[in-house]
């Protein structure tokens, strides 16, 4: 912004100070059309061989810049000056010059005699007309280079936040690791206790594998995940049967999925499910534990598209591209990290899309995923 700022600043001074240069440049051109004028008059009325014309001449010869034609009182042409010289006899391109002066500058009159006068239009010289277009060139150059040193500021900001976050990523999958090995070791030494109860022990199982898979899932962020042809409907129904073991039952889940059962994508599994995770999870927040998630597939040409919608506060149309921004939050608790993985996961890894399709406050919000569909049975 303050980049922004400056730059219009430079453009607006420079613009001013060089309107003003073309304002008394525009005075200057006008005196010398006066003067050329003056000069023709004075040359037409002295006699042949009398007098000192030289000084008068000189002044005549000096503008070579600023386009003119004379008339006379029928507004016949009589003289032409600094325009095309290929096209002087051309009358149609004279009588178009001459309109153009006559809606420019006001001409100077002058009066050969009392009853004889002609008139002298002109225009701005191409050095004046350079000199008005200048400052708007120079502030459209100064915007681009804004733009691009913006550009290049916040890809590389960009560049960085997502080193940290990955860092942090690898970093967690590693320090996981070393208690869940630990915590495995543990179960396979109860196990062959006979006075520890089994299921005590399964559910145990249970956690710790949902621990490698978390593990998994942030040893894949930065990698090139595998993906696999998976059936859609049936990987998201997992995920609704382990999000259900695990919420109120205050929340209900509903959706069109068996419709869908023969459709496939090209997923990675293990991520894949973080995502839908995450918006259950955000739905589930954003409703406060009470209410309906429902889950949708549509068929769009060679697409699926995914809606999942709750029953929550909704968002701001304005904070519909900030909420995927690393860091954003609502909540007072965590990192804002869930829909920034969330989006790069979708985009960047399968190649698809995830939006805000639609939001209102107090009433709810639904988040479309778009997947390209390999084929149907």
């Amino acid at each position: 912004m303050f980049l922004l700022v400056f730059g219009v600043l430079i453009g607006i001074l420079s613009l001013l100070y060089t309107n003003s240069l073309v304002n008394d440049l525009e005075k200057e051109e006008r005196k010398n059309v006066q003067l050329w004028a003056e000069g023709m008059k004075r040359l037409g009325q002295m006699e042949s061989g009398t007098g000192d014309i030289s000084i008068i001449l000189e002044v005549i010869k000096k503008n070579e810049t600023v386009p003119m034609i004379v008339v006379d009182e029928d507004d016949q042409i009589l003289f032409v000056k600094n325009l095309d010289t290929l096209r002087q006899n051309n009358e149609k391109y004279l009588r178009k010059q001459l309109e153009e002066m006559k809606l420019q500058n006001p001409p100077i009159i002058n009066y050969l005699t009392e009853d004889i006068k002609q008139y002298v239009y002109y225009k701005d010289s191409v050095l004046l007309k350079r000199l008005l277009y200048y400052p708007y060139i120079q502030l459209a150059i100064i915007l681009v280079f804004l733009w691009i040193a913006y550009y290049a500021f916040n890809s590389t900001r960009k560049a960085e936040q997502n080193q940290v976050w990955l860092g942090m990523a690898k970093e967690t999958a590693h320090q996981l690791g070393t208690p869940i090995s630990s915590l495995l070791a543990w179960v396979e030494l109860l196990s062959e206790d006979k006075q520890v109860q089994q299921n005590i022990l399964t559910e145990i199982r249970k956690d710790v594998s949902r621990l490698e898979i978390i593990a998994d899932r942030f040893s894949k962020i930065g990698s090139d995940p595998k993906l696999s042809e998976i059936l859609l409907a049936e990987q998201i129904l997992k995920t609704i049967a382990y999000m259900k073991l695990r919420v109120s039952s205050k929340v209900m889940f509903d959706d069109n999925l068996t419709q869908f059962k023969d459709f496939t994508c090209y997923i990675n599994p293990p991520l894949f499910d973080w995502v839908i995770e995450n918006l259950f999870k955000n739905a589930i927040d954003a409703m406060d534990g009470k209410g309906k998630i429902t889950v949708e597939v549509t068929d769009a040409n060679q697409f699926l598209y995914i809606d999942i919608s709750d029953t929550g506060k909704g968002i701001a149309k304005s904070h519909y591209k900030t909420i995927f921004n690393p860091g954003y939050t609502t909540k007072k608790r965590g990192w804002g990290l869930g829909l920034s993985l969330t989006k790069r996961i979708i985009e960047e890894y399968h190649k698809g899309r995830i939006f805000v399709k639609r939001s209102e406050v107090n009433k709810g919000t639904t988040f479309r995923i778009a997947l390209k569909k390999q084929h149907t049975a």
